[in-house]
């Protein structure tokens, strides 16, 4: 029986995965590889091996022995820059495994107790993990550029034809339960509609008619639906009656103008692209570091 959900449930918590290589290992354990003057053992391959067949991970005694080796670089940079991880945020880390996986922290000690794997080994690995995220926040996010005329060029890509509009609009809301009587009202008020400046006046020949100013809004602020609808429609145009939580709802554009404003796609996109650019910092300042290790097998 595999536990892959584990690997998911811990990967989930952090930027990457690593095991520190300092948990205490009996007298007998030999040492398979020294890095950076960390030494890793036998006994912990072979917990990280029995970890990684709980995981589905294939990657046997060599991928463990791997991962222990990047796993022991990234903790001797933590310690270079002073970066120490408390016992109590190996609690919460745990419990939050424990919490993705859906069990109790004593649950999840019995599923490692079944496949082999002690404890600390899970723990070693949150521990790693937690302190490589410090070091990135400290050594790499710093470093991370991203680029305005790259994020212009991927947004104005990305908006339609549609979402290049600049509106004024006002919200027309029958308020209350039954959906369809108040569609049937919000149709007739529709249907007499001549625009914004009527429109409070329109709404008091209906009972629980409420007109709310929404003020100005970009179409890439709005539903895709919504959006479309209201790119087909010229001021003084009301939307179709949509129900809400609240009752039942229309927009009626006072104002609309041609405006490609980037700034709501740039936003998720500066997120987006920062994400991918801090993983390759990452990766690459992990790659240095290796370069430079001193590694000695036994």
């Amino acid at each position: 029986m595999t536990f892959a959900f584990l690997r998911r449930a811990t990967g989930a918590l952090f930027l990457g995965l690593a095991v520190t290589a300092a948990s205490v290992m009996p007298s007998f354990a030999a040492t398979v590889v020294t890095v950076n003057g960390i030494t890793i053992t036998d006994v912990q391959v072979d917990q990280r091996s029995r970890l990684f067949r709980m995981e589905g991970n294939q990657g046997g005694r060599k991928g463990a022995t791997d991962q222990l080796i990047t796993e022991a670089i990234q903790m001797s940079e933590a310690k270079k820059l002073g970066i120490d991880v408390s016992n109590a945020q190996i609690d919460e880390a745990f419990l939050q495994i424990a919490r993705n996986l859906k069990m109790s922290q004593d649950k999840l000690n019995q599923v490692l107790a079944q496949g082999g794997v002690s404890q600390e080994t899970l723990r070693d690995r949150l521990r790693a993990s937690i302190a490589w995220n410090a070091v990135g926040q400290q050594a790499v996010v710093p470093n991370v550029q991203i680029s305005d005329l790259e994020l212009d060029q991927r947004a104005a890509s990305q908006v339609a034809d549609y979402q290049k509009f600049d509106y004024i609009l006002k919200e027309i809301i029958f308020v209350g339960q039954g959906a369809s009587g108040r569609t049937a009202q919000a149709n007739k008020f529709r249907s007499s509609f001549a625009g914004c400046d009527s429109a409070v006046q329109l709404s008091l020949g209906y009972t629980d008619a409420a007109v709310v100013d929404i003020g100005r809004r970009h179409a890439t602020q709005m539903p895709e639906a919504m959006a479309k609808e209201l790119a087909g429609m010229n001021v003084g145009g009301i939307t179709k009656p949509r129900v809400v939580e609240t009752g039942v709802s229309m927009l009626a554009i006072c104002e609309k103008s041609q405006a490609e404003d980037l700034t709501f796609v740039k936003d998720e996109l500066r997120n987006e692209v920062g994400g991918e650019t801090m993983q390759k910092e990452a990766d690459a300042y992990l790659a240095r570091l290796r370069q430079e290790a001193k590694i000695i097998y036994n």
